[in-house]
């Protein structure tokens, strides 16, 4: 991405700002399309406040949702060192191939290469390789079909850091959009976890068109930018997936001028990863690292519905590119004044 004089792009701290512990929900609400939605229109620079059933109001027949509908598998699984009492917590990152894992384990300094790993139910694992970012490379051996059943059944859901608490079995239900199918993320595409069949079918009926992508979100999203300069971070490749038949839907709606509304960031970083020249997307597969972050002309997407970010973050970037990054820290403001839940479990915005 080039950059004029004028347009330079904005430093890590710029983003700096402080987000009251009260205002992290720890908790999902109670039903999904009731939490607050707040409403950004970024010409008129005005903010309203709604619920998020509201958002509604804000498509017209013909418009198209599009949403990332990747599924969560409980990534956090316990295992013993073979002939030893000592265990450890493997938090499985992705399936390389068949049987082969990459995972992160605690305690790090007491799982080498050449251990064995025993999970029970005749499951075991070896630990065969180092990983650059400090994980492990498993094989699995076991004598079922798949292990899949394995990890369903014993796994905990993946929970995000700031969320202060163990993950329970109801948060294999909560931490997943209702729309979700293709298993092989390790965190939610959070702003779709508000959407319910209910609304969906309201969208449906007033002649919305529900369109899905696929991104697998994996443990970088919550890996914090270490450098000051945005152009030298480097975001971990995440596997995507967008069907013909998806791609012919949006570029038709584009053509009638009608508009794509994307639910979440990793859906906007789908669609604008596919974009080709004449704003048109393929149906096509992939691994994309792509960055976004202020200034960025998007090609794709003309509303954008997302939680509220942590500061400094990847997804805060991506969101304020999508304004202004003083008008979205006027908003994040007026969030905690209007006592708004921020990050996974926490409150909307749909930015118009």
């Amino acid at each position: 991405m080039l950059f004029s004089s004028v347009e330079k792009p904005p430093r890590l701290s710029e983003f700096e700002m402080e987000v009251p512990e009260e205002r992290i929900a720890q908790n999902p609400t109670k039903k999904r399309d009731e939490c607050k939605l707040m409403v950004l229109d970024p010409k008129d620079q005005t903010i309203k406040h709604k619920k998020f059933h509201n958002i509604i109001d804000y498509m017209k027949k013909g418009d198209v949702l599009v949403m990332n509908n990747t599924k969560v598998y409980p990534a956090r699984i316990y295992a013993w060192k073979e002939k030893s009492e000592s265990k450890v917590e493997v938090f499985l990152l992705r399936e390389l191939e068949n049987d082969l894992w990459e995972a992160m384990v605690k305690p790090a300094r007491k799982v080498r290469i050449g251990n064995k790993l025993i999970f029970g139910e005749g499951i075991a694992c070896d630990v065969i390789d180092n990983t650059i970012s400090g994980g492990r490379v498993l094989r699995f051996e076991y004598d079922v079909d798949s292990i899949y059943p394995f990890i369903d059944k014993n796994g905990m859901s993946p929970l995000p850091p700031y969320i202060k608490r163990e993950s329970t079995e109801k948060d294999k239900e909560t931490y997943q959009t209702v729309y979700a199918s293709e298993r092989g993320s390790v965190a939610a595409p959070t702003a779709g976890l508000h959407l319910t069949e209910d609304l969906m079918k309201k969208l449906e009926k007033k002649g919305v068109k529900l369109v899905y992508v696929t991104l697998h979100i994996g443990l970088g999203t919550f890996r914090p930018i270490m450098v000051e300069d945005l152009t030298r971070h480097q975001m971990d490749s995440e596997y995507y997936s967008i069907s013909s038949e998806a791609a012919s839907i949006i570029n038709e709606a584009k053509e009638k001028r009608k508009k794509i509304i994307a639910v979440g960031t990793s859906t906007v970083r789908t669609l604008e990863t596919v974009t080709v020249s004449g704003f048109q997307i393929t149906g096509r597969r992939g691994w994309t690292d792509k960055f976004i972050y202020p200034p960025y002309k998007f090609k794709m997407v003309n509303s954008l519905i997302t939680n509220f970010h942590q500061p400094k973050s990847t997804l805060m970037m991506m969101v304020s590119a999508f304004t202004t990054k003083d008008f979205l820290l006027e908003a994040y403001q007026e969030a905690i004044n209007k006592k708004y839940n921020f990050y996974s479990y926490g409150d909307a915005m749909i930015i118009i």
